[in-house]
C-alpha cells in the first residue's frame, strides 16, 4: 500500500466515510498509520470525525498535482504512464534487435527464448 498509487477520491471517500464510522481509515490508505491510530484512539470524541470532513473538503479542494505531491511522492498518473510506454517501448526495440541476432544465427533459439523471457518480464 505504501508503493501503489493513490486516489484522491478515494482518500475523500474514507475521509467522508469516517465522519458516520471509524474515523481514521483515510489516515491509513494514505500511509500514515500513527494518525490512523490515534485517530481511532479518539474515536469516542468529535475531534476526528471532523477533522476527518475537514480533511474530506481539503482532498477534493486540491488539484490532482497537489494531491500527488502530498501523497504519491510527486508522481503524477502521467509521468508513471509515459514512464511505462518508454519502459515497453525500449524492451520492444530490444526483441527486435535480439530477434534480428536469431535470424542471422549469431543466437541460438534457446539463448533467444531465456532472453526474450527476461525482457518480457520486466513488462510485470
Amino acid at each position: 500500500m505504501l508503493t501503489k498509487r493513490k486516489s484522491r477520491s478515494v482518500a475523500a471517500i474514507l475521509a467522508f466515510s469516517g465522519t458516520l464510522t471509524i474515523s481514521g481509515l483515510h489516515k491509513f490508505y494514505l500511509g500514515q498509520p500513527l494518525w490512523g491510530v490515534l485517530y481511532v484512539l479518539l474515536s469516542w470524541t468529535p475531534i476526528p470525525k471532523v477533522a476527518s470532513a475537514i480533511e474530506g473538503v481539503w482532498y477534493l479542494a486540491q488539484d490532482e498535482e497537489a494531491f500527488d505531491r502530498n501523497f504519491n511522492f510527486g508522481k503524477s498518473a502521467v509521468k508513471i504512464s509515459q514512464q511505462a510506454n518508454n519502459n515497453v517501448g525500449a524492451i520492444a526495440d530490444a526483441l527486435r534487435e535480439l530477434d534480428a541476432l536469431r535470424q542471422d544465427g549469431l543466437i541460438s533459439e534457446y539463448e533467444f527464448e531465456q532472453k526474450r523471457r527476461q525482457l518480457l518480464d520486466q513488462i510485470s
